[in-house]
């Protein structure tokens, strides 16, 4: 192959990533790269995506273009990936992830979550992000924020708002770490699965998939695959407020903190799992188990009952 063609949402932080990726490609390969442009339906949607089906919206069209030959491989941020892939691509590689927290966003330098006045306005899309806003701050208003980064950041000041959350590693892949004004502790806000990781996809059947082990960071892969584990066994997708987040002891385990909670924050599930490295995905499911006994079972019927 001389060459490979790289399928990719078009909004500036897509293309971000996507261009870091194919300059490693061409350097780890030797091979030329190609950017395939895909708009998706989630791209096209107006309004919160808790109400479209989520950010599998974002997938689904990248990976018609894989399966279609359209395209060889593709970048996703891994948040943004659903628990299940479509049949016959596989997840190749896990480049090595950076900040995987949540970033506040001021207009006011030096300001914190906690020190945020009273009935504070925070724009978040997210409905993990604000099940956890809520149950750590009751008294904050919570508005519904959609929009590429530029506009979230935009609409910071357009709308009033005293505060804004979004990902660290988007800021920072745009150039825009100093916009950052406070990297909230997981304590305090659980990042998202996936969060400042980018997973690389490809056929299953394409050698290409095999040539991108040279990119894969195996400590990435081994905390994705257990956050991924965590999804897949409460089969949820954005429409739930979850969260999981998963580090390495240096000692040969990995050690995952879960979480499943109300819209509201009023009920919020904690769970803490660890296994041997070689066993990532075991911690996540047995987190996953951990929340399903303390009544996340009930939790998830109620949430899928109210989802729109």
């Amino acid at each position: 192959m001389s060459e490979v063609r790289i399928a990719t949402r078009g909004s500036a932080l897509a293309l971000a990533q996507a261009r870091g990726i194919a300059a490693a490609v061409e350097r780890a390969l030797g091979v030329s790269s190609e950017l395939v442009i895909v708009k998706t339906l989630g791209d096209r949607l107006a309004g919160p995506l808790t109400e479209k089906g989520g950010k599998g919206l974002f997938v689904k069209e990248v990976e018609e273009a894989l399966l279609g030959g359209r395209a060889d491989l593709a970048v996703h941020s891994a948040k943004d990936l659903p628990a299940a892939i479509a049949p016959g691509l596989v997840l190749s590689a896990f480049p090595e992830r950076v900040d995987p927290r949540d970033a506040l966003v001021t207009g006011a330098p030096g300001m914190t979550l906690d020190a945020l006045p009273r009935a504070a306005r925070i724009g978040t899309g997210s409905l993990r992000r604000r099940s956890q806003l809520l149950a750590r701050r009751p008294d904050l208003r919570i508005e519904p924020l959609r929009g590429n980064v530029d506009t979230r950041l935009r609409k910071l000041g357009s709308e009033n708002l005293d505060a804004v959350v979004l990902a660290c590693a988007g800021l920072e892949r745009l150039g825009l770490s100093d916009r950052i004004g406070e990297r909230i502790d997981p304590d305090a806000l659980l990042p998202a699965v996936g969060q400042g990781t980018l997973a690389l996809e490809t056929r299953e059947d394409d050698r290409l998939g095999s040539d991108l082990a040279v990119l894969d960071h195996r400590p990435t892969r081994i905390c994705t695959l257990a956050e991924r584990a965590f999804l897949a066994r409460l089969e949820a997708d954005c429409t739930v407020p979850l969260a999981a987040h998963a580090t390495l002891d240096g000692a040969g385990r990995v050690a995952l903190r879960g979480l499943l909670a109300s819209v509201d924050g009023k009920q919020v599930l904690h769970a803490h799992a660890d296994a041997p490295e070689e066993e990532a995905a075991r911690a996540g499911r047995a987190a996953a188990e951990s929340v399903l006994g303390q009544g996340g079972d009930a939790l998830l019927a109620a949430l899928r009952r109210s989802a729109p």
